[in-house]
């Protein structure tokens, strides 16, 4: 078993430096044997091991490491990834197995759902899913729906998260979460209303007219188009502040993989909900990170885009600690401004974002009949708790 390094020391950034960029070399789909070699030269395996678990990319760092010119790492070095790619490996079986039997629970029910991020992400960004890591599983639902989702759900030995009298009240959530008691096995269901970091409401009715099935596991399963997946892939990366590679690599699998992806309807996709300026960020992230290819019919407007170059400025000031060493109370707003961007509209949506309340605020008393004015009002003081103090959150 390899010794960690002590988390509180990933606030180093500059400490982190060599096996920052070892990680990057690993997470690219263009890396090269010849730069992996100047990347790996004097590296600290023990604190490459533990930023490669924080950013999510041990997977690629074990692909890495297995390839024929790759440098040699120590013997407990491998042995540790070894045994974190078996765990992964059975982790992901068993959210497939789980996956397709919800969906033929749903569509016994006559419930139409798309999978989003998970499996469907892997398979369409990596040419080996198991060097994307993910624990939970994500499906996108109509509003209308989300009752007898719930109810399907409940009754296949899941816990509701957020109950029956809660949707029957119009509460709505971050996620509509489900948890298993006897597994470590979550589901998350999204829509329009829950996916509220988007600019503007995701069009779902438009999404779901547009969906793509997705081989998984030699199955195929409904999902979002590759283009609407990443125009999410970015709102979501925005989402989280950009803190991890696996966040980026993402993307650039996205880019690397999916060769056929239709710009302007990316384009399109991307206008629909005014995010524009989040699909060029995470593009441009790709570009910068690692390495990223950009076709030329989009690398114009991410070039030209002086907005998202900004945003990708300060997404790496903080980006190689991992979270350690996060953006700040009064630097997460400024983002979220940047996020929109606009006099009037940007200081509306992060209002939006800091007054619509979700299960933390609402479900902070368990009483779900409470007024929606006072569960907007302590959403605001319950941020500021949180993001407030010094420290990883």
């Amino acid at each position: 078993m390899v010794k960690p390094v002590l988390p509180a020391s990933l606030s180093d950034i500059a400490a982190f430096a060599s096996a920052w960029a070892a990680l990057r070399e690993c997470a690219s789909p263009w890396r090269s044997a010849e730069r992996l070699r100047e990347s790996f030269g004097g590296v600290d395996w023990p604190r490459l091991l533990l930023l490669a678990e924080e950013h999510g990319v041990s997977g690629h760092l074990a692909a890495c490491l297995q390839e024929d010119q790759a440098p040699a790492a120590p013997a407990e070095i491998k042995e540790e990834l070894t045994e974190r790619q078996r765990a992964l490996n059975f982790l992901t079986l068993q959210l497939t197995a789980e996956l397709l039997r919800l969906l033929e629970i749903f569509a016994a029910e006559g419930i139409s759902a798309l999978v989003i991020k998970g499996p469907v992400l892997a398979a369409r960004a990596y040419d080996d899913p198991a060097k994307r890591s993910y624990g939970d599983l994500d499906l996108l639902v109509r509003q209308g729906e989300i009752r007898r989702a719930t109810e399907a759900l409940t009754a296949s030995g899941y816990e509701a998260a957020v109950s029956l009298a809660a949707i029957d009240a119009g509460k709505t959530p971050g996620q509509y979460l489900f948890t298993k008691a006897d597994s470590k096995l979550l589901v998350e269901l999204h829509n329009d209303a829950t996916l509220r970091y988007f600019p503007r409401p995701l069009p779902i009715k438009d999404v779901f007219a547009r969906q793509a099935r997705v081989r998984v596991d030699a199955h195929e399963v409904p999902a979002a188009s590759a283009e609407d997946e990443l125009v999410m892939a970015c709102v979501h990366g925005a989402k989280h502040f950009w803190e991890r590679l696996s966040l980026i690599a993402d993307v650039a699998g996205l880019l690397a993989r999916q060769r056929n992806l239709d710009w302007h309807r990316a384009a399109e996709s991307a206008r629909a909900v005014e995010a524009e300026r989040l699909l060029h960020s995470g593009l441009r992230l790709a570009n910068e990170v690692l390495r990223a290819e950009l076709p030329e019919a989009i690398a114009g407007p991410v070039h030209e885009d002086a907005a998202a170059a900004k945003m990708v400025a300060r997404v790496l000031r903080w980006l190689p600690a991992a979270g350690y060493a996060p953006p700040g109370l009064i630097e997460r707003a400024l983002f979220r401004l940047r996020m929109r961007g606009g006099v009037l509209s940007a200081p509306a949506y992060l209002l939006r974002l800091s007054l619509s309340p979700t299960e933390e605020d609402w479900q902070a008393r368990g009483d779900v009949s409470a007024s929606p004015w006072l569960d907007a009002l302590r959403r605001p003081l319950r941020l500021a708790r949180k993001y407030g103090r010094s420290g990883r959150n």
